[in-house]
């Protein structure tokens, strides 16, 4: 039970954490004050910070508690917010996600199945995401591991105008990996 009083404890923390604290809610005797449109106001005692707010019709709002003395600014804690979270979403919007996809070869892959899984390549490639190109040798296979490589090689440097490698196929046990990024178009 006192783990579970403990983890509700922290969540509230957090969620006081996360907010600003604004108005009555600041605790600090004294602060530096910044105006509504950015000058310094100066250091001055909290009651005092507090009056100026009201008097423009506007809220206090801690900025830095860490400092010392505190740091407080006069703005619309309204408008300021909402345009934090209208600008937080337009950048989740831009946001690309890159991922991951692999294509898998083999040491007997026939051509007609390399022009086929150069084909998905590219187009994963031409959509922004990386390839990771793995070649697994079975049984015998692995003696031959010079091969392996040189298959992903030719496959890789068949993609040359659609990816790049940082760095040469590698042996990884029974497979060869490489990863392949995409080309950046301007």
């Amino acid at each position: 039970m006192h783990y579970a009083s403990t983890k509700i404890f922290l969540k509230e923390i957090t969620t006081i954490f996360k907010e600003q604290l604004i108005n009555e809610q600041i605790t600090a005797k004294e602060v530096r004050l910044i105006g509504a449109t950015g000058e310094q106001l100066g250091v001055m005692p909290i009651e005092k910070a507090r009056g100026i707010a009201d008097n423009e019709g506007l809220d206090l709002v801690l900025m830095s508690g860490n400092s010392n003395p505190a740091v407080c600014k006069i703005m619309d804690y309204g408008k300021f917010k909402f345009d934090s979270i209208k600008k937080e979403k337009e950048l989740r919007k831009n946001q690309k996600i890159i991922e991951l996809k692999e294509i898998q070869l083999s040491m007997r892959i026939d051509q007609y199945h390399i022009n086929f899984k150069l084909k998905n390549a590219q187009k994963i490639l031409q959509e922004g995401d990386k390839v990771k190109v793995t070649l697994r040798m079975k049984g015998r296979e692995q003696a031959y591991a010079k091969n392996a490589v040189e298959v992903v090689e030719s496959f890789v440097n068949q993609l040359a105008e659609y990816g790049s490698i940082d760095k040469k196929p590698e042996i990884m046990g029974r497979n060869v990996v490489v990863v392949i990024y995409p080309k950046k178009t301007k």
